[in-house]
């Protein structure tokens, strides 16, 4: 039986500036603050969070959805890759991120708080502190 949820928050940038975060080895490096080689380009594939995760960018629709396989080091060699899609809309007071993932393994509701942990948090305090130093 595969596990799937969605997490969401609003990020203090716009869905450009994060779409563009997301797909940007460096930016997405220091957004996370873990190694990430990243691509803005459909069948490439992406390492983060210094190698513990890694998939391949299946759609990509500039700058509201981002849809990837994903998997993590702890997945097991036979549990197939999961299903990761990222959706940006504009607010008032940002871009909502929502993360729909889906078909993970009976571990995967874990990854649930690791989104919120690993980057919603992190892009929050990068655009945060990113807008701080752009209006100076």
């Amino acid at each position: 039986m595969s596990i799937e949820f969605e997490v969401s928050d609003v990020i203090p940038a716009t869905p450009e500036e994060a779409y563009e975060a997301w797909l940007d080895s460096e930016e997405h490096s220091r957004m996370t603050g873990g190694q990430a080689k990243v691509s803005p380009n459909v069948g490439d594939t992406f390492e983060a969070w210094d190698g513990y995760i890694q998939g391949k960018n299946l759609e990509l629709e500039y700058p509201r959805r981002i849809l990837q396989e994903w998997r993590t080091t702890e997945f097991d060699e036979t549990e197939t890759n999961s299903r990761l899609e990222i959706l940006f809309e504009k607010t008032s007071v940002g871009a909502r991120v929502t993360i729909r993932h889906s078909n993970l393994p009976a571990h995967g509701k874990q990854y649930q708080q690791g989104w919120i942990d690993a980057y919603f948090g992190p892009m929050k305090a990068y655009f945060g502190d990113k807008m701080k130093t752009d209006k100076v």
